[in-house]
């Protein structure tokens, strides 16, 4: 089954192009997946009093056209599978051109968008396998999108690098940095020209920073686009990211 969710976008979501930041498309896609999980009744309202919530482990998101301030978007969306502890969720992102259209027919296909998500343990601060309950029964719509998975690798010779402090707007209610904060930090760190260009990101989320540690991003310019390697203050990676263009 598909789910359409629509949202017009605000002001502040845009950058000094006037077009929509890659964290905040990020925020839309996660406020979707979150309200998906509400309506089929194993969101956040459900798993928190469990002990349990969501996590975002891999985002891969190609974008033909990023939207300008009171553009309309709508989020379609749908569940691929819940297997090996991953829930795997798809999106296609349409522009409408005007409040009134509402059929995809009068609609712009300008991305599409592949996630995939487990569930963690809030004390143990592990992943479990929660998709033999029935809450998660008859949810899934099978519908494969075809986006290749991006393999990231280290960055043993960076073009440049920054470090950032975690902090109090950084945190979520899971009590650690939120997934659109660690694209925050890489963009701010450095960020390619692909205005105007076909862009495509991928992340891979791999270990959880919480407030006050240290984040180290690494970066690493190439000949379409630029890579991201942050690790923690241990010097372990905790995530990676790529923003190519022209794919």
């Amino acid at each position: 089954m598909k789910y359409r969710y629509e949202y017009e976008v605000k002001y502040q979501e845009v950058d000094d192009r006037k077009r929509l930041r890659l964290y905040n498309l990020e925020s839309y896609l996660l406020e979707v997946a979150g309200r998906v999980a509400d309506d089929l009744g194993f969101g956040i309202q459900v798993l928190h009093p469990r002990g349990l919530t969501w996590i975002l482990t891999r985002l891969s998101v190609e974008m033909a056209y990023l939207p300008t301030h009171n553009e309309h978007l709508v989020f379609e969306t749908w569940i691929e599978q819940n297997i090996h502890m991953l829930s795997t969720r798809d999106y296609r992102i349409w522009l409408k051109p005007s409040a009134d259209s509402q059929e995809p027919a009068e609609w712009r296909l300008i991305g599409q968008c592949k996630s995939v998500w487990a569930v963690l343990d809030l004390e143990k601060r592990e992943i479990v396998n929660l998709f033999d309950d029935p809450i998660f029964e008859g949810v899934v719509d099978g519908e494969v999108l075809d986006i290749p998975r991006v393999r990231m690798t280290t960055i043993p010779e960076p073009t440049g690098q920054r470090e950032y402090t975690i902090q109090y707007s950084d945190l979520d209610y899971n009590r650690h940095c939120n997934s659109c904060n660690y694209l925050r930090v890489m963009t701010d760190t450095y960020l390619p020209d692909y205005y105007g260009k076909r862009v495509r990101l991928d992340i891979n989320y791999q270990r959880e920073i919480t407030g006050g540690e240290r984040l180290t991003t690494l970066y690493l310019k190439t000949e379409d686009g630029v890579q991201y390697q942050q690790r923690n203050s241990y010097g372990e990676t905790s995530c990676s990211g790529k923003i190519t263009f022209n794919v």
